[in-house]
């Protein structure tokens, strides 16, 4: 393992937040904090409370697991689109580095910088009790790396800036919002709770937020599994284009 390359990667595209400040950082964090205004107080005010947890402490697990989805997906889209876009791309695929050590390079930093923008924009609200945090941490983890090879998926896809938004906007961000993020699908009538359970977003809040207050509306194994078919799917794919040299070679 090249771990000189993986760093050198890494640390690229770390320090690319600081030289894209007002993108990378600011923007999450003020979106973030606009839904936490907007639902934490303006809702929070006629819903006191869910399953014992009071409305601001609920949807925090909410915020931090969509805020963590689609930074994600962003940043590692555009940190493997934007070689393509320049050429660079060629200058990485020459040098002695294998598809592991390029994955590990741009993954692991677009989850780096999901992870504390997740955490930082919403931890910090309201108090929070985690009951798990051995769990919590697995959940933030592997939902960041799982994801961000998603991003990496379509960084290679996009043969334009516009395609990087189409996945992000009109599917990951409608999902989250329906996923439960900001309530508990217990609410819905009992049609709506079935055809919720075909979102996959909702296994993975439940999961997230049953690590904090030990409350979920779904089996915690369920959400494991669900996260473990998603990064399984991903390894193939990834594996699939380097073997193969879609969206690579030409």
């Amino acid at each position: 393992m090249n771990w000189r390359a993986v760093k050198s990667i890494y640390r690229f595209e770390m320090a690319r937040a600081g030289r894209t400040l007002a993108q990378s950082i600011v923007s999450p964090v003020l979106s973030t904090s606009l839904y936490f205004v907007v639902f934490g107080s303006a809702i929070g005010g006629r819903i006191s409370s869910i399953n014992g947890v009071s409305y601001g402490a609920f949807i925090v697990p909410g915020l931090i697991m969509m805020s963590l989805l689609t930074q994600s997906v962003a940043n590692a889209s555009f940190g493997i689109y934007f070689p393509r876009f320049t050429g660079t791309i060629y200058e990485i695929l020459s040098a002695p580095i294998s598809a592991m050590e390029i994955v590990i390079g741009y993954v692991g930093a677009a989850a780096s910088k999901s992870i504390i923008l997740g955490v930082f924009t919403s931890a910090f609200f309201v108090p929070l009790r985690v009951a798990h945090p051995f769990w919590m941490l697995s959940f933030l983890v592997l939902t960041a790396v799982t994801f961000s090879m998603l991003g990496f998926i379509l960084g290679l896809w996009a043969d334009g800036f516009e395609k990087l938004q189409i996945v992000p906007l009109l599917v990951i961000t409608p999902l989250t919002f329906l996923g439960g993020s900001f309530y508990s699908i217990n609410m819905l009538p009992p049609f709506w709770q079935k055809v919720t359970l075909l979102n996959p977003v909702v296994y993975l809040v439940s999961g997230f937020r049953w690590s904090f207050y030990e409350i979920s509306d779904v089996t915690v194994g369920i959400s494991v599994a669900m996260i473990a078919v998603f990064l399984g799917i991903f390894l193939a794919i990834i594996a699939w284009i380097f073997n193969t040299g879609y969206r690579l070679k030409t």
